[in-house]
């Protein structure tokens, strides 16, 4: 029973790449894999995209797994398959969102990118903030959207820089330049809460 499982498991597929192919050739397993290995972090990506809505996201990924096996024998084989997931899913979003087929707004036009966060605001929310998870959310959530699109890119999705410019539609240096002015931001709002303390009780 226990070579039978073995045995069983060394013919599964040991790379995305691998386990494309074999969505490739309808195998259903393999195409049940690839969702389940990048639902959720397609889910997460989604969600930064746009408000509100989880249906509205959930919706766009089953649409992207859905033109995948209709498209399936035409598709090449990616060389990252989580980017080419990413980016398929906000292409997506945005193509229903410029359609306005649902009635959901972009986070890119809610606020516009040199609107200055107030830093005793941020203090403010930092002091609610239970968990360093939590923290780091506001944070992040104060920052323009497309510093916040690209640091997520980068650290939580783990996308390079010249993979983030594609994502964002801008050049490599461009993407470095976002993902920098947004960790220096992170870094200066970390501090505030101390050099605030230090003020109010030593001051």
């Amino acid at each position: 029973m226990l070579r039978k499982h073995l045995s069983a498991k060394l013919l599964l597929p040991s790379t995305d790449q691998d386990l494309w192919k074999a969505f490739q050739q309808g195998d259903e397993k393999a195409y049940t894999s690839l969702y389940m290995k990048y639902v959720k972090d397609m889910f997460r990506y989604g969600s930064s995209l746009v408000t509100t809505s989880e249906a509205f996201v959930v919706d766009c990924i089953h649409d992207v797994f859905t033109e995948l096996w209709v498209k399936r024998e035409r598709l090449s084989v990616p060389d990252n398959v989580k980017y080419y997931l990413l980016k398929a899913l906000k292409t997506r979003v945005m193509h229903l969102l410029e359609r306005k087929e649902r009635p959901y707004t972009p986070l890119s036009e809610l606020t516009l990118d040199f609107f200055e966060t107030n830093d005793l605001e941020v203090i403010e929310e930092l002091e609610f903030a239970d968990s360093r998870q939590e923290k780091l959310r506001v944070l992040i959530a104060k920052l323009p959207n497309r510093q916040q699109e690209a640091i997520r890119l980068r650290f939580i999705e783990n996308l390079n820089y010249n993979q983030i410019g594609e994502m964002l539609n801008v050049n490599t240096q461009s993407a470095k330049n976002l993902v920098f002015r947004a960790t220096e931001q992170l870094k200066k709002w970390i501090i505030l809460p101390i050099l605030h303390f230090f003020y109010i009780f030593l001051g």
